[in-house]
């Protein structure tokens, strides 16, 4: 994970390095138009193989893949998601579109990374070149498989900020829906392996053999030698950043929404249709980046600074000259003719209070609001973080100059106070969030003020609307369960849902192959229920009744439709006839699709014996339960399917009355057939 890590900062820093370098030496010779032609041409290439790779080869590999990650490990079956091409294409689409310079940041597709790779090893390696050592069956099982997932997703956030308890804290925070003690010391080992090899490709980039790729390449910003001082005055405007912070974070995600609808309608149209889409916000963005400096007033450099760092004309620095005369610097070019990641850096910059006039600030801070909404939803491996970070840095710098001589908080930390307070008011996290900045920032007298501006940012935006995340889980149809049922639904049962449902489809304990071919062609069910009829009860009369057996996996019936295991006539087979055939391996992977199966008629007319394939102890439920407990404890145990049992047991009253499954206790589902119970919840809510 940290081999590859380094890998993308190293490209991206390099690449958007030389470009710079290249356009700045345009600028200097007075030839804008041909640095814009420059700029805007290498971002289109880049930008263009990005979008092509993603479209073509791995569709899934298209976003920050955080959402889907937190969908799977709550139990979505999210295919496609951490395969070899998802991996190579993530990787080499982040460098592209970092290094495009669009309005993204390589955080997010970080995390999908480190949760392809886990995957990818807990499997042992892609399907067609597998290892098939002995020792990785132990982690052939879905507990291990969302256990490596949660590791990676940690490792990625590691690599990402260097934050190995911030890592940790994420996954328990923001990916994961079940935690066990163990997952703890695990994602912890995880994030501990990928800081020590961060510490050690450090020290090698520091000799100079990385090229550009010096010090940075991730986002630090180191201020343990920085005094900061606060006093009980400066907890006004930390707490109105905070409201500012949850006020902006759900207006963004509104917005975004709204963008992201829009987008969609776009990308159903074809693949040429997300290239061109791409390709125009790659221009939009290349035209605001090169020709908004050219707005900025030039300003003088600092005389204690004149001739050592002000002005500077190469890839970085804090005080850009582009085109103004020496001795002067361009504070927006600072800002925007720059990597995201020195950007950040830049301003985040202590000990420069007059650095930044506040006309350029407030465009920069509109500019990358507007790039925020128009570059996430684009083909290509995008992350929300830096983006949220830059936005939020902007609007925390601006009111640092406003309160001025009113507070002894540098500037500087304003704009980290911001961009705290906007992730926490766009992405509702705290305590991952309070511990990733202390990481960064590597001062504790931090930790006071972090903390309230969190607080306050994710209490302002819960108020409004769903985290971002959230919102992405919605618009992809993500079936994602929340941990607390709605109070309306303690008025609704399980009986009631199986009645709007159409009929259970049940199986017979020895059943006809032609009738198992039929139910899996007309259904896309993943379980069956199992009944025999005609069984002679232990007490009881003995006229026979009606047994619920169990539940046999869609996956199951097609593996015994492959391996041909079919009986002559209607009997119970032995246990051994059942070993012989078919190893834990086999019933551990995934069926194949009913499509793949081909059965003669002769076949058709043979006969299957599913009590050894059935799961004889799976969860009911009583159909009198109400759908608020139901929930509670399919999410709890991490269920796929759940049996409605009949209240009362008699003769001619089927033994399973429905089956329940993750669609079907989403709100907006089972609102879509009961609509009255939303008309009462607008009541209740309206006194």
């Amino acid at each position: 994970m940290r081999l590859i890590a380094t890998l993308i900062n190293l490209a991206v820093e390099n690449i958007a390095g030389y470009k710079l370098l290249a356009v700045v030496k345009y600028i200097e010779q007075k030839r804008y138009l041909m640095g814009f032609i420059y700029v805007a041409g290498v971002n289109f290439l880049l930008t263009l193989v990005a979008t092509v790779l993603c479209v073509c080869f791995a569709p899934t590999a298209a976003g920050p893949g955080i959402p889907e990650i937190k969908a799977y490990l709550n139990g979505v079956d999210t295919p496609n998601m951490f395969g070899a091409t998802e991996l190579i294409v993530k990787i080499i689409g982040s460098i592209g579109a970092v290094a495009a310079g669009l309005d993204l940041g390589k955080e997010g597709p970080l995390v999908h990374i480190g949760t392809c790779i886990a995957a990818l090893l807990g499997q042992g390696g892609p399907d067609n070149y597998r290892i098939k050592w002995r020792w990785l069956r132990y982690f052939n099982n879905d507990r291990d498989r969302r256990d490596l997932i949660t590791c990676g997703s940690s490792s990625g956030v590691c690599a990402a900020f260097r934050s190995p308890v911030g890592g940790v804290l994420f996954a328990l925070e923001e990916v994961a829906t079940w935690w066990r003690s163990a997952l703890l010391w695990r994602t912890f080992f995880s994030t501990a392996v990928v800081v020590v090899v961060l510490r050690a490709f450090m020290e090698y980039c520091k000799s100079g053999n990385c090229g550009l790729f010096g010090q940075g390449g991730l986002i630090m910003f180191d201020v343990s030698g920085v005094s900061i001082r606060y006093h009980v005055v400066d907890i006004i405007p930390v707490a109105v950043i905070g409201v500012i912070g949850g006020v902006l974070g759900s207006l963004y995600n509104h917005l975004l929404h709204k963008v992201l609808k829009v987008y969609n309608v776009i990308n159903e149209k074809g693949k040429l249709h997300k290239i061109l889409l791409s390709l125009s916000v790659s221009i939009f963005t290349s035209i605001c980046m090169y020709g908004l400096p050219f707005l900025a007033k030039c300003h003088p450099c600092d005389s204690s600074l004149l001739d050592a760092s002000c002005p500077t004309t190469g890839r970085a620095g804090n005080f850009k000259q582009f085109n103004c005369p020496k001795g002067y610097y361009n504070d927006l070019a600072t800002l925007l003719l720059t990597s995201n990641d020195d950007a950040v850096r830049n301003i985040f910059s202590l000990n420069t209070p007059t650095e930044f006039n506040i006309y350029s600030l407030t465009i920069f801070f509109a500019l990358y609001c507007i790039l925020g909404l128009v570059t996430f939803g684009i083909a290509v491996p995008s992350g929300l973080f830096l983006p949220i970070i830059l936005m939020g840095s902007a609007y925390g710098r601006m009111l640092g100059i406003a309160m001025g001589p009113y507070t002894k908080i540098d500037q500087g930390l304003y704009a980290v106070l911001g961009a705290a307070s906007l992730m926490a008011g766009s992405m509702r996290m705290t305590v991952s969030l309070c511990v990733i900045f202390l990481e960064l920032t590597n001062n504790l007298l931090l930790l006071p003020i972090t903390m309230l501006v969190l607080l306050i940012a994710k209490s302002v935006g819960d108020c409004f609307n769903p985290s971002i995340y959230e919102i992405i889980l919605e618009l992809k149809g993500l079936p994602f369960l929340d941990a607390h049922p709605e109070p309306w639904m303690r008025n609704i049962t399980v009986g009631e849902l199986a009645d709007v449902k159409p009929t259970v489809v049940t199986l017979s304990g020895i059943e006809k192959v032609g009738r198992i071919v039929e139910v899996l062609k007309n259904t896309t069910h993943n379980g069956f229920p199992v009944v025999d009829a005609g069984v002679v009860p232990p007490m009881g009369p003995p006229n026979g009744a009606t047994e619920l057996h169990g539940l046999v996996l869609r996956s199951h019936l097609i593996l015994v439709l492959k391996k041909k295991w079919f009986l002559q006539e209607r009997r119970r087979t032995e246990e051994w006839e059942v070993r012989e055939k078919f190893t834990s391996i086999d019933l551990a992977e995934r069926g194949g699709k009913i499509e793949e199966v081909t059965v003669t008629e002769d076949e058709m007319e043979m006969f299957v014996d599913l009590h050894p394939l059935t799961n004889t102890t799976p969860y009911t439920v009583v159909e009198n339960m109400s759908v608020a407990k139901a929930m509670v404890l399919f999410r709890q145990v991490g269920l796929r399917h759940m049996l409605i049992l009949p209240k009362y047991q008699a003769t001619g009253v089927p033994p399973v009355v429905g089956i329940l499954t993750r669609q079907d206790l989403r709100a907006h589902n089972i609102l879509s057939a009961f609509p009255e119970l939303e008309k009462s919840t607008g009541s209740k809510k309206g006194h």
